[in-house]
């Protein structure tokens, strides 16, 4: 019987005892996801995150957006770290691979869709089973997020982000927006809704990131917050 066959069958005949001790030992997986992500991260030096869908094409205008950005940011000695499957994923780790810079991939083990890229540095792909603890890694070694047209995964990265720089729990990093007619309509409601009807924001809050179109845009607005702020941890 399976670990996951195994709790099914506690909760059908209520065992909460057995269910109690499935939950403390998960937690020696989870240390061990943690363990080995900040091993081999803490060692890859000053990286940039790219976000987007695994859904996107080859022939798709936000893949090429996405390649130009990994190969830009590895001109100026940034790494990539993207979450290692296909799509946007796929084109920041090539940008970068192709340009011989630091190519970074957090792979998500999904029943669907996710499979880790070929463009990923062999030492530098790790593999996840909590989401978790995935996204506690994009948070601590990344210096900047460049974030390309994607789907719920996307939305949840991007505003775990701004949440926690809101609220002081991680150090300020720049955060970019790629790609004006996808993010305007979101940009517009935070705006006209959660800020100017409902006051669920302050007005500074919308300079936590930067709305742009294009891969030089996106990379000149890191470059430039960084002209000003000393590389360091984020947490």
């Amino acid at each position: 019987m399976t670990s996951e066959e195994k709790i099914r069958s506690a909760f059908e005949n209520k065992n909460w005892q057995e269910i109690k001790v499935t939950d403390s030992w998960q937690i020696f997986k989870i240390m061990a996801e943690f363990v080995d992500g900040f091993e081999k991260l803490a060692k890859i030096g000053p990286c940039v995150s790219i976000f987007g869908s695994a859904r996107t094409a080859e022939t798709n205008k936000y893949y090429e957006i996405a390649v130009e950005c990994g190969r830009l940011l590895t001109e100026r000695g940034y790494g990539v770290i993207t979450g290692g499957g296909p799509g946007i994923m796929e084109a920041g780790n090539k940008g970068a691979h192709m340009n011989g810079g630091k190519s970074v991939g957090l792979n998500i083990d999904l029943p669907f869709e996710q499979f880790h890229n070929k463009y990923i540095d062999h030492n530098k792909l790790l593999e996840f089973d909590y989401f978790f603890i995935r996204k506690v890694m994009f948070m601590k070694y990344s210096q900047g997020f460049v974030v390309l047209p994607g789907g719920m995964g996307t939305m949840d990265e991007l505003f775990e982000a701004i949440t926690l720089i809101q609220t002081g729990k991680i150090a300020r990093f720049p955060i970019v927006l790629v790609g004006k007619d996808y993010w305007g309509g979101l940009v517009d409601w935070i705006k006209s809704t959660m800020l100017q009807k409902e006051h669920n924001i302050h007005a500074e809050d919308l300079n936590l990131f930067r709305l742009v179109d294009t891969a030089e845009e996106a990379a000149e607005h890191i470059f430039r917050f960084y002209d000003k702020y000393v590389l360091k941890p984020n947490f």
